[in-house]
């Protein structure tokens, strides 16, 4: 059975990507379930990062001045981390990770698109940064790139806001 994809309608256009249910099925599944409930339409990328990566999911982006971007978890709380022997990874560009607080099982529905090699948050490297990759882009690479070149503030926040307007799971 193929994995799903997703297909995330921002207002600087249409990113698809796959969804690593087959390895991932916690981490993956967890996407599937908020954005299945509506809880991403809407929000802002409240992170934008230039030759690192782009982040979105914090239910306070709905504003996209709000300071508390970047706070706050999902309406289910925090999932457990996941490391399956089978599915090592790496935090290369296109791929799509778990973002956490940096501690163990602190992952939530704040997720980000990798816009280089980011190797060293692989859960499998050393060092203390640990973010399991769940899915990759599939098509609009371009789009992420340009939300990646977006000028930002002094808080990485986009200047101006970048939306993802719909996130449709194509099962």
């Amino acid at each position: 059975m193929a994995n799903p994809t997703a297909t995330l309608e921002t207002s600087l256009g249409t990113i698809t990507v796959e969804l690593f249910t087959d390895v991932m099925p916690e981490t993956a599944g967890n996407f599937i379930k908020l954005a299945k409930s509506g809880f991403y339409d809407g929000l802002h990328f409240h992170r934008v990062i230039n030759d690192f990566m782009i982040q979105f999911g914090c239910p306070y982006s709905k504003d996209p001045n709000s300071r508390r971007a970047g706070t706050g978890n999902g309406p289910d709380g925090c999932i457990q981390d996941e490391h399956p022997d089978n599915a090592k990874i790496s935090n290369e560009p296109g791929t799509l990770s778990m973002a956490n607080t940096g501690a163990p099982n602190s992952g939530s529905c704040q997720f980000f698109i990798n816009t280089r090699d980011n190797s060293y948050l692989d859960w499998f490297s050393p060092g203390p940064s640990k973010h399991p990759v769940f899915g990759k882009v599939t098509e609009g690479m371009d789009v992420v790139n340009n939300i990646q070149t977006t000028p930002t503030d002094r808080g990485d926040r986009p200047q101006t806001p970048v939306q993802m307007v719909k996130v449709t799971i194509n099962e």
